[in-house]
C-alpha cells in the first residue's frame, strides 16, 4: 500500500511540476512578443487642418502602418487635451506585420480659440523609442459678434443634432487637410 502511495505522490508531482514548466515556456513565449521591436509608419503626420468655428466637432482619421517584422502592439495612448476622444474602448490594440489600421479621434473645438497644435502619444514595442506622436494643428475661430462659451455651444449642437439638413448634406467643419508639401507647390505654381 505504502508502495502504491509513494507513485502516487511521485506521479503527482511530476504532473505539477511538468504542469508548471509548460506555464512558464507559454508565457515567456507571450512575453517574448511584447520584447520583441518594431517600426510604424504614421501617413501625413503633422496636419494643418483648415480653420474651425469654436464649438464645432471635427472628425480625425489617421492610418497607422506596421513596417517592421514584428506585431506592433499598441499599450497606451495619450491626448495633450481633454478635447480629443479616442474610440470607444480604444486604449491598445495590436498590428499585424505589413498590416495597416485607422485610428479614429474626434475633436472638440468648444474649449479652445486660437491656434491650437496637438499630440496623441502611442506607447508600443518600437524600436526608436517608447512612443510616437501624431501631431496635428488647427485654428479655432470664434464667432465674431459673440464669444459663446462651451455650455451654449453644447446646447446648440444638441439642439442642432435633429437637423436633415446635416444627414444630407454633411457638415461643413469635415474638410480635409494638407500637408507643408502641398503649401510649397502651390506657391511655386503661382510664381
Amino acid at each position: 500500500m505504502k508502495k502504491n502511495q509513494l507513485l502516487l505522490v511521485m506521479k503527482y508531482n511530476y504532473f505539477k511540476y511538468l504542469t508548471i514548466a509548460i506555464l512558464v515556456l507559454l508565457l515567456n513565449s507571450c512575453l517574448d512578443i511584447a520584447n520583441r521591436k518594431t517600426t510604424m509608419e504614421i501617413t501625413d503626420n503633422e496636419r494643418h487642418y483648415y480653420p474651425l468655428l469654436a464649438g464645432q466637432v471635427k472628425d480625425l482619421a489617421f492610418k497607422l502602418k506596421n513596417t517592421g517584422e514584428n506585431p506592433l502592439m499598441i499599450t497606451d495612448i495619450i491626448t495633450s487635451c481633454g478635447c480629443l476622444k479616442i474610440e470607444e474602448g480604444l486604449g491598445s490594440f495590436s498590428i499585424p506585420p505589413g498590416k495597416e489600421r485607422i485610428l479614429t479621434l474626434s475633436y472638440n473645438s468648444a474649449k479652445n480659440i486660437g491656434y491650437v497644435k496637438h499630440y496623441i502619444t502611442l506607447y508600443g514595442n518600437f524600436k526608436q523609442q517608447s512612443f510616437q506622436e501624431i501631431i496635428f494643428d488647427i485654428n479655432v475661430v470664434p464667432n465674431a459678434l459673440y464669444t459663446k462659451d462651451y455650455e451654449e455651444l453644447y446646447k446648440e449642437e444638441m439642439e442642432a443634432n435633429a437637423g436633415l439638413g446635416r444627414l444630407v448634406d454633411g457638415e461643413e467643419n469635415n474638410k480635409g487637410y494638407f500637408m507643408d508639401e502641398d503649401l510649397g507647390k502651390s506657391i511655386q505654381d503661382d510664381e
